[in-house]
């Protein structure tokens, strides 16, 4: 990689910053099915709050990695789908991060859970 790929606007920010919100990732997962309906997303991911979702599904529509199809229809449906650019985004760099998972994730699990007792160790050691 270039030098100037690490700059504060460049493409390599950009796409890691679609990683940054923990709920993001799972939303396009839920999606890479096909296309469903926000009480369907809800159900498949559980645990994740109204707001949540609406603030997931703003910044994925916002970012062009999924689509909104409201059907002219009684009742109104509303769906969501994955773009091109979703597909391509799920298909390579989150597959690619959930081989490294499986291989490395009890790894970096151990290493999580020794780093916390460190930090309890030395707290409980402070006078």
């Amino acid at each position: 990689m270039d030098r100037d790929e690490f700059v504060a606007d460049c493409r390599v920010r950009a796409a890691t910053d679609l990683f940054a919100h923990t709920w993001d990732s799972v939303v396009l997962a839920a999606l890479a099915s096909g296309p469903r309906r926000r009480r369907e997303l809800r159900d498949a991911i559980g645990g994740i709050s109204d707001k949540v979702l609406t603030d997931a599904l703003h910044r994925l529509l916002a970012n062009g990695l999924i689509d909104r199809r409201a059907h002219a229809e009684a009742p109104p449906r509303v769906e969501y789908a994955l773009t091109g650019l979703g597909q391509s985004l799920v298909d390579g760099p989150m597959k690619a991060l959930g081989r490294w998972a499986t291989e490395h994730g009890d790894k970096l699990l151990d290493a999580q859970e020794k780093s916390a007792r460190n930090v309890i160790e030395t707290r409980v050691d402070q006078p």
